[in-house]
């Protein structure tokens, strides 16, 4: 009898330690899809927030700006610190200052407040989000339960971002631009209740050999240096002497941040991480598929506003097969495609799929009907990146230590802004210098625009043709030992019974 109540209690406590596992999961993932967000719904209320707050136009881009260079600017250095002193902590502790530089937005009166308050809010979400995919990885150390939690992640990640354009539209037309802040304080604080109680801390690497300082500065000046090139590169110029010194000094800044990381005893960045390879070739293809969907979604909601004529609640929507697609293939298809072909094959299929939804873009005229042409290529769209990011983030945390998971999340977090930030800047000037020379050789307006776009498209078609290059030069794993085959058929085991399918061959996973 005692036995008995031994094991109930057994299976009562492991059940309720899984139920505590899955509900941390939608934790986080609430707090990433608060920070998703946030990069579009602002966007959406710039020409209320430019005529309450009488900005111009220059000092308006410093809404969006100044955000993304301080998120850009302290990943690194919050994932490592998630390493060190626990990640948990960090999580939190991102959130509090994320919720409270939401308030301080909301209740801006002035340019300077607003300004202020965004940069402080870059630094929260960079804190809180930068050691969101380490969680994950130890919360879900067994291969097939993490990729669904990978998949769930990557949905909000990928689809939140026309969910803010919906978000944003709707509280701004019906309420004012103050509600698109303020909005993030009940989400924030759910976030933060049931993350304090239900994420379970990593034991942390410790700070007895002293904190980097030096080079804590250094790697944050030299992002922050960089992500402020990039993104303000549009304004000054890409040549511009304030966008070439920003860059240079970052460089510099990057390269003495490198050879002191090689002599301190305890580096904030040890520089055994550049040295994975899956981590690293993840990230550059991350980053070239990050290219093509950032252009996608920026500048086709431009397309959809200055030359189909759609405000901002019809843009929202005509994006929702993007983000139905995502989470489609979120709820554990891409999860059964990795098992049953292979991570790399799957991200191959994805990335083809990103691809077919660019050209299908580019082909739409000036007065392109939604259905079938938009439609299908916002629908391929969807396909492709939720058949890609779960690939991608599998491969990419796969080979780090658990003692750098942090520093890898960050990692990955950082490929995702620099590139985009790239990706948008150079894409958003192949599409502006394309229209001017269109104009200038005499067509409408409106043509010129969609070919500006259109050029811009295949470009960034171009550049996802090139991650899939580089996904089969880079990611291309070790041949497969026994062990793993086992492991493999396994898992595929695990999944297919929940459907009541056969048991076939594994083929290799990632």
């Amino acid at each position: 009898m005692t036995t008995l109540l031994t094991r109930t209690k057994t299976i009562d406590q492991a059940a309720a330690s899984e139920r505590r596992r899955w509900i941390a999961l939608a934790v986080l993932c609430l707090g990433q899809l608060m920070m998703v967000l946030d990069a579009t719904i602002v966007n959406v209320a710039l020409p209320s927030i430019q005529h309450d707050l009488h900005f111009t136009q220059a000092n308006l881009t410093w809404v969006i700006d100044g955000y993304l260079i301080t998120f850009g600017g302290f990943l690194l250095l919050a994932g490592r610190f998630g390493d060190l002193v626990g990640r948990k902590k960090v999580f939190l502790s991102g959130l509090v200052l994320f919720v409270a530089a939401s308030v301080l937005c909301g209740v801006s009166d002035s340019q300077g407040m607003l300004i202020g308050a965004r940069l402080l809010q870059g630094v929260g979400g960079a804190v809180a989000s930068s050691v969101i995919l380490a969680i994950i990885v130890t919360e879900f150390p067994e291969r097939a339960e993490q990729a669904k939690a990978m998949g769930m992640y990557a949905f909000v990640s990928a689809g939140g971002g026309s969910i803010g354009l919906l978000a944003g539209g709707a509280l701004t037309q019906s309420l004012n631009w103050h509600w698109i802040f303020f909005v993030n304080v009940p989400i924030g604080l759910i976030a933060l209740i049931f993350g304090s109680a239900l994420i379970e801390e990593n034991e942390g690497i410790g700070l007895s050999g002293g904190v980097d300082v030096l080079g804590s500065i250094m790697i944050t000046l030299a992002t922050m240096l960089g992500a402020f090139a990039i993104v303000k590169s549009s304004d000054y110029g890409l040549l511009s002497p304030r966008t070439l010194g920003a860059a240079s000094a970052s460089l510099v800044l990057l390269g003495a941040f490198l050879a002191w990381e090689g002599r301190v005893a305890n580096p904030i960045m040890p520089l055994r991480v550049l040295r994975l390879r899956m981590l690293m070739g993840s990230s550059l293809v991350r980053g070239l598929l990050i290219t093509g969907m950032f252009s996608a979604f920026f500048l086709g909601a431009l397309y959809l506003e200055r030359v189909l004529g759609y405000d901002a609640i019809d843009t929202g929507l005509a994006f929702m097969p993007l983000t139905i697609a995502i989470a489609a293939m979120s709820m554990g298809i891409s999860a059964r495609a990795v098992v049953r072909f292979g991570a790399l094959q799957t991200l191959a299929a994805g990335l083809a799929g990103i691809i077919v939804g660019l050209l299908l873009l580019s082909l739409q005229g000036v007065h392109a009907s939604y259905f079938p042409g938009l439609f299908f290529a916002f629908l391929a769209l969807g396909l492709g990146a939720g058949a890609s990011f779960l690939p991608l983030l599998t491969i990419g945390m796969a080979d780090a230590p658990a003692r750098d998971a942090g520093l890898a999340s960050g990692i990955i977090n950082v490929s995702v802004q620099l590139f985009g930030a790239i990706g948008l800047a150079a894409l958003g000037t192949v599409a502006t210098d394309h229209t001017k020379a269109l104009s200038a050789a005499g067509h409408p307006l409106l043509g010129s625009l969609t070919g500006g776009y259109h050029l811009a498209y295949v470009v960034a078609a171009a550049c996802v043709g090139l991650g899939v290059l580089a996904a089969f030069v880079l990611l291309r794993p070790p041949a497969t030992s026994e062990r793993q085959e086992i492991l493999d058929e396994h898992l595929l085991s695990s999944e297919l019974a929940e459907l009541g399918e056969p048991v076939v061959r594994v083929r290799q996973v990632a």
